[in-house]
């Protein structure tokens, strides 16, 4: 008996483990956007971090051994649909960071473990316990508190991280679905490159679009034109094709092992890291360096 459960005890450990991994990486990557977000826009950053993660990741495909048909595999219907909706997450979640805080944001996302465990349990017939409502519940309660709906400090652009959060749910309940048996780097990959064309495709519209200064000046991380990109800009966006080389590839393993229940759970732990990010990039960095970047 005990060899025949511990295979999935194992499974488990390693999807809360890839998880907390993941959710390190994705509140590193957003830290680091909201700290550039009034040098670079959204659009040249998702374009030039795809050009050099496209190469990176088909490196780290070959190896770990799963560079054969990744073409293919990346553009299956099902990673295709699950792409589209991690790029409606990225776009609901980096559209807000100029008007809201990194917890703010961070708040209105982790509305997405909430998504999951609802979509797991009643679309996909998951079992949750009894602890993992509560601890679904006990995030919750978090996300309202810093959210504080209804509050006068409440903004309406609080909501569009909350669709992000959903669009990150159902992300996760397609990879457990649907693409529980897709090779990682695959999936990383039709991620990546659907990532790149829309940053280019919206930047030729932007650049061929004359009508959009002064939209551009209110909002140039949104409608802006791209910005000069030096050595230390090329370094942001290695670093960056890094990090979602890595958070690709370790949120899809995570929910590919374990119940989408239990990894929603510890998912929850993004709002303790970025909850580090917003201290040490924005309240430290307004006393030591006031910047546009941290507004």
């Amino acid at each position: 008996m005990t060899a025949a459960i511990q295979p999935a005890a194992d499974r488990k450990l390693l999807g809360i483990s890839l998880i907390v991994i993941a959710v390190f990486m994705m509140s590193v990557q957003d830290a680091l956007v909201k700290h550039y977000s009034g040098d670079l826009t959204l659009w040249q950053i998702f374009t030039l971090r795809g050009v050099l993660a496209i190469p990176l990741l088909l490196l780290v495909a070959m190896l770990m051994r799963q560079q054969q048909n990744i073409w293919q595999d990346a553009v299956q219907k099902w990673a295709l649909i699950r792409s589209a909706f991690m790029v409606l997450m990225y776009i609901s979640l980096y559209a807000a960071i100029p008007f809201l805080s990194l917890s703010v944001i961070a708040a209105g996302f982790y509305t997405g473990p909430i998504f999951v465990t609802l979509l797991s349990a009643f679309v996909l017939g998951e079992p949750v316990t009894p602890r993992g409502w509560v601890a679904i519940g006990m995030g919750f309660c978090g996300v309202l508190v810093i959210l504080q709906p209804g509050g006068d400090a409440f903004t309406a652009w609080a909501l569009v991280p909350v669709f992000g959060g959903l669009m990150y749910a159902l992300t996760n309940v397609t990879t457990r679905s649907k693409c529980q048996t897709m090779p990682m780097a695959a999936l990383a990959l039709s991620l990546t490159v659907m990532l790149l064309l829309l940053g280019a495709v919206f930047s030729l519209i932007l650049y061929s679009w004359q009508g959009v200064g002064e939209a551009a000046a209110e909002l140039p991380f949104l409608l802006g034109q791209w910005s000069e990109a030096g050595w230390a800009q090329w370094l942001l966006f290695l670093v960056l094709a890094f990090l979602t080389i890595g958070i690709s590839i370790t949120l899809v393993g995570a929910y590919q092992v374990a119940p989408p229940p239990l990894v929603a759970t510890f998912d929850y732990s993004y709002l303790v890291f970025v909850g580090v990010w917003d201290f040490l990039f924005l309240t430290r960095c307004r006393v030591w360096r006031p910047c546009a970047a941290c507004c």
